[in-house]
This record gives C-alpha cells, structure tokens and sequence, in this order.
C-alpha cells in the first residue's frame, strides 16, 4: 500500500515539474505551494516515523496529522494568494496553527531524512526571532511574537513561500527531472562506460574512475552523501578488488562526490540559487566556477596518479573495460548529445533556465524513442522509461524541497532580526581590514555550520550570515559567494562532522578516520582555492582575457605543486631539492605577476625534466645491463 502511495505521489511531483517546466510556472505561491504539499506528503510516505517498529501505529497517526495539516495550510495558501499577496492580511490563531503543522512537518521530514543538526539550527533561529529581547549586548534585537513571526513565514512570499522554494518548484527541479530521464534512458551507464574508458588503464585507474563517474553524477544530485550512497556502491568495491587500501577508496569516493557539487553547470543545484540571490546569470555563474573546478579536478587526479605510482596501485583489468565500439554506438551517444543541445540552444537562445532545462528534456525522450522504435522495442518499454524518470526525479525533489523550505525559514529569520549584518560586522571587526584574515574566519565557521547540512541548505545559509562579511571589505558579490560556497561544501569531508566520508566508509567497511585523512589530502587544493579567488579574481572571470590566461597559469603552477607536495611523491629522487623546489613554486604561484607565474613554470619544468633524464638514465641503463650476457650464459 504504502509503495503504491509513493510512487504516486512521486508520479504527481514528476508530473507537475514537466507540465510546469513546458508551460511555464503558475502564480508564485500557487506554484510553490501545491509543490510543497506534494514534496511533503511524499517525504512522509518515504521517510515513515517509526518504521519496522513496534510503534508504527504511533508514527502513523503522528504521519496521518501531519499529512492533514499540510493539505490544510498549503491549501489555503493556494486559495488565497491573490488575497495574500496585495492585502498582506493579519494574522489569526487559525493561521497561527496552520503555521506551527507546517513548520514541525518540514523540521520533522529534515530530521528524518538528514538528522537532527539542521533542524535544530532553524529552531535556533526561531526562538532567536521570539526571545531576542532577553538577549543583552549587540546580538540582541527587540523580539517578535507569534503573531508577526506567522505573517512573515506564512501568510506573504518570503517566508516558507519565498525565493528558495520558488527556485526547487522550478529550475532545480527541472534540471533534476533532466538528470533523472539522462540516467534511466542509458546515459547514467554510458557515462560509467566513458569514465572506465578514459581513465581506467592509468595509474590509479579505478580512482580516477571513480572520480569522474560521481563528479558527474553529483552534478545533477545535490547532495554528496546521497551521491556517495548511489556512485559508491560500484566504485568502492571495484577499488577494493584491484586491492586499494579501504580507507583510499573511501577517501577518493567522498571527494569525487564533493568535486560534483562545486562543477558546472549544476554546482549541485546551487548555481541557481547563486543566481537569484546575486540577480546575475546562470550562465555568468557556470563560467564564474569553471576554472576553480578544472584546478579542484587536476589537483585529484595529480594527486592519485602520483599515490598510485608511490604504492603501486592496480590498474583496472582489460576484461573489465568495455570496448569503445561499444560506447560509441548511436543509439547510446546521440540521445546524450542530443539532450546537451537541446539545454544549451535553450541558454544560448536566451530563454529561462527551466525553459532551457524542458528542451533538453523533450530532446533526451524523443532520440531515446527514436532509437528505440528502431530497435523494435515497445511502446509500452518506452513509457515505463519515462515513468520511471518521473517518478525517480519525484523521490529526488523531496530532500531538496524539504531542506530549502527549511532553508527559506531560517533566511526570513535571518532578514527579520538582522543577525545576518551584526555577525558580519563581528567578523570584520574581529580580522580588521585584512581580507585573509576576514576570509579565513568566514572559511572556519563556512565549515562548521556546513556540517551535516546538503550542498543548497548549507549555501543558503553560509550566503545570508557569512558572505556579507566579505562584501563587506571589497570582496567582489560574486567571488564572496563562491568563496563561502566551497567551504560550505567541503564541510561534508571535513572531519569531525564528515558525512560524505562517513557513509563511503560505512561502504568500504573501514574507520572513517583514516578515509577521512586521505579524502582531506586529496582534497587539499580546494581548501586553498578559494583563497586564489581573492588573490586572483580572474579565475572567477573578472578582467580581460590577459587576466584570465595569467590567473589560470598560477593557478595550475599552484595546484600541480601543491599536489606533489601533499602526496609526498619522489620527482627527483633527492626529498630535500623536491619540497624546497615544490615550496618555492606554491610561493611564486602565489605571489601575483607575469614573471613569479613563469618562474613557478620554470621551477616545476626543472623539476620534472630532472626526472625524466634520470628515467632515461636508468633506462639505458637497465637496457646496457640487460645486453651485456656473459660468455658462459652464451654458450648454455
């Protein structure tokens, strides 16, 4: 019964995103309200309190309540939203009891889908808006009472009803609803396939497999964990058969898992938050986190070819290859290609995201069908592809939807009491005017309240309390959110609250304290991008194209070295000239200018052309030794 429930609601979730995504959004809280009533009324049938327990009957009558309430209060809304919007009307004690269902059934679905942190915070901010007059000194404000709290949250459009469930209702969902048909109409394996392709015969093969397949799985599913929960289940145990040590495996999971939320164009969905909030582009955003995400990807594949050369890892065995006549078939690329143009004509024909998004979505069904009708598959197959697209990208919406509802919550508390700008001056009051200083107090408590949270919720929050601190003090809107964006989503590797890592662990069966210090090494250049951002904001697009080419030039000497030096591989063979040569480059790569750039070039060059005269030493070497056969051998 309860299957059959869930995959309805599901269906009317994935139903509601492609009709709304072809035609077009309704009004504002119309839209966002019969969103969140589905997302809700999913989440409690997927996530049921006390399931498997003797207290089930409990749960499901606490389930059955919650479930009225939230038909109750996000039909009203529904109802009344021309009313809501031009009288702003006051609030009553039945508006008040429809707000509290509402809000306990958010707070309650995010406990029950990523545990107690993140609610626990958006109660933090409540009873911060209601008892704020008890508190003394410069962080307290007058108060608010019930009553003011639920026309905020309730009865307007920047409450439960605002920007960031206006953006999950549209363009995040029809971007997941893309993701979802690309995966069940074969691109999901095709990009497998690609990934063990390319990579799989290098030194470190199956990381790096690892590393692109779920960087571009997390591209699409906002969440590193759940990523790590779905990529993971195929790359850990293919790493740990070639006899990667566990807690390596793990490690690398996480962070391919992570590296897909910072990656356009999806950033794991936050772009299009990123953009509303900022008013600027989609497209500006994407361009703005390319190249910080083609340094995070080279400082992880540097890194593990050059542990994998160190420990002599495995590389993944010929019979586990596909064939690239097998890839490379029609049927399995155009409808990928197909899909991408279809988005990208869309963004470059300068139509809205979510419009964008339906074309690659019409695109992906009509080659897949296409295809497919030549094969002589059925029509009844075809459907069930398409069925089973909605429903999966129905299911996907719940944690997104739930988490920025609860997110939006916490913002309208944020904006309503002005702690947002009173940390912000604390901050900057604390570091002074030195922007490192400024950044690194921001980066440390980006990644404190990051942990446990998904890639949008933590940005939401990170966006609204922290960014303003580096605007604050010159720091470029768009680099700000860039900058507190990244730490907030390395949180999720970042011990002690490790979440990606946890779960990749619990996959590898290994401690996650170990995998937690391999997937921070792996990592170690993104915690250090950021920081180039401010150094250099070309990276992020800002300047000429000169600007950009030098910026990109420092930014790879950084990386390239940075990632020796972390994975303490052996270049020259004399550890004393490969960190000082490696140390002298970060430096120079850090220091702005075209002659310190071309010298950090220049260093890494001298470095790396040393190893190659002493491999082509001992090569020769090797090849004298083996042609020299004594006279005695001769004659046996």
């Amino acid at each position: 019964m309860r299957e059959h429930l869930t995959k309805g609601l599901a269906l009317a979730v994935g139903g509601l995103i492609l009709y709304t995504s072809a035609t077009g959004p309704f009004e504002s809280l119309v839209q966002r309200g019969i969103f969140l009533a589905l997302v809700l009324l999913l989440g409690l049938t997927i996530y049921p309190l006390a399931a498997g327990t003797r207290w089930r009957p409990l749960g499901l009558a606490v389930d059955l309540v919650l479930a009225v309430g939230v038909v109750a209060a996000c039909s009203y809304v529904v109802m009344n939203h021309q009313r809501i919007l031009v009288e702003l009307p006051w609030a009553t004690p039945r508006d008040m009891l429809m707000t509290g269902v509402l809000l306990v059934a958010i707070l309650e679905l995010s406990r029950r889908a990523i545990g107690a942190i993140f609610p626990l915070l958006v109660i933090a901010g409540l009873a911060y808006a209601y008892f704020g007059a008890l508190i003394p000194g410069s962080l307290g404000h007058r108060g608010f009472d019930l009553a003011f709290i639920t026309e905020t949250l309730y009865l307007g459009d920047r409450g439960v009803w605002g920007m960031l469930v206006g953006v999950a209702a549209t363009t995040i969902a029809a971007f997941v609803l893309f993701g979802c048909l690309l995966l069940h109409t074969g691109g999901g394996q095709t990009f497998m396939d690609l990934a063990l392709r390319i990579s799989g015969r290098s030194p470190g093969g199956a990381a790096k497999v690892a590393t692109v397949a779920s960087g571009l799985f997390g591209m699409v599913s906002g969440s590193a964990v759940a990523n790590v929960a779905t990529t993971g289940n195929f790359t850990i145990p293919m790493m740990k058969r070639l006899d990667y040590p566990r807690p390596f495996a793990a490690g690398v999971e996480a962070v391919a898992s992570t590296g897909g939320q910072i990656a356009p164009p999806i950033l794991g969905a936050a772009a299009f938050i990123m953009a509303e909030i900022l008013g600027e582009s989609y497209v500006r955003i994407a361009l703005a986190a390319l190249l910080p995400a083609i340094l995070f990807y080279l400082g992880v594949f540097v890194t593990i070819q050059l542990v994998a050369r160190r420990r002599g890892l495995r590389v993944v065995p010929d019979d586990e290859l596909p064939a690239w006549r097998s890839i490379l078939r029609a049927e399995r690329l155009v409808p990928i290609l197909a899909a991408l143009g279809g988005l990208f004509y869309g963004v470059l024909s300068g139509r809205s995201i979510q419009t964008s998004a339906f074309f690659g979505i019409l695109m992906t069904f009509l080659s897949f069908t296409l295809f497919a009708v030549l094969a002589g598959r059925s029509w009844r197959d075809i459907l069930a592809k398409l069925l089973a697209g909605l429903v999966d990208a129905g299911k996907g919406m719940v944690i997104i939807g739930v988490l920025l509802a609860g997110a939006q919550i916490l913002v309208a508390m944020i904006g309503m009491t002005g702690i947002g700008v009173t940390l912000a001056s604390l901050i900057v009051d604390l570091g002074g005017q030195s922007m490192f200083l400024v950044a690194a107090i921001v980066g440390g408590v980006c990644l404190i309240l990051g942990m446990g949270i998904p890639t949008t919720a933590a940005y939401v929050l990170v966006a609204s309390v922290l960014a303003p601190a580096l605007t604050d003090i010159g720091v470029e809107p768009l680099i700000a959110h860039l900058f507190v964006f990244y730490f907030a989503t390395l949180s999720v590797i970042t011990p002690p609250v490790c979440v990606a890592v946890f779960v990749a662990s619990g996959i590898a069966r290994t401690n996650w304290l170990p995998a937690a210090g391999e997937a921070v090494r792996l990592a170690a250049a993104i915690y250090v991008i950021p920081f180039l951002l401010l150094i250099y904001p070309a990276l992020a697009g800002f300047g000429n194209w000169l600007d950009i080419v030098l910026a990109a030039s420092q930014g790879v000497a950084f990386v390239l070295a940075f990632a020796a030096l972390m994975s303490r591989a052996s270049i020259t063979g004399v550890r004393l000239l490969d960190t000082v040569g490696l140390m002298l480059t970060i430096a120079l790569a850090l220091t702005p200018g075209w002659l310190t750039t071309l010298a950090a070039l220049a260093i890494l060059g001298g470095l790396h052309g040393r190893r190659l005269t002493l491999s082509r030493r001992d090569a020769a070497g090797a090849g004298l030794a083996s042609n020299h056969v004594p006279a005695k051998e001769t004659r046996s």
